[in-house]
């Protein structure tokens, strides 16, 4: 995919840039929790629209058989997951996949608030 296909570059841009606010005012070494209080407070500073903590429930037909959460909806469009640690777990990647093939959305982006910086992953769906 060439640059200028990117889905939704911008505000990738500016999410990420959020992110990485936070951990040059924060550092290291806090709890998910922290930088996810600290990330809603940089988007409201910004005016960058978000729900936190956004419900979706899984369904089989009409029957809910799952709820998921996403630590953040930004601009209504792209799934924003935080998490604590130097690497990327298969698990977490699987587990954003899951929430967009859920949800039918098409970009998440996963955070890694790491020792040495604010890292990130942008993950498709690809369904």
């Amino acid at each position: 995919m060439g640059e200028d296909k990117v889905i939704y570059k911008e505000e990738s841009y500016k999410i990420v840039g959020c992110c990485f606010k936070v951990f040059n005012q924060l550092g290291a070494g806090h709890r998910e929790k922290t930088y996810q209080t600290a990330l809603a407070e940089v988007f409201k500073l910004k005016n960058i629209e978000f729900k936190e903590q956004f419900y979706l429930s899984v369904k089989i037909g009409d029957k809910i058989i799952d709820k998921r959460f996403f630590d953040f909806l930004v601009l209504g469009r792209i799934v924003l997951e935080l998490k604590v640690g130097d690497h990327f777990h298969k698990r977490d990647i699987e587990q954003l996949h899951s929430y967009l093939r859920s949800s039918s959305l098409k970009l998440g982006i996963l955070v890694n608030f790491a020792s040495t910086g604010a890292n990130f992953r942008r993950v498709l769906n690809a369904y």
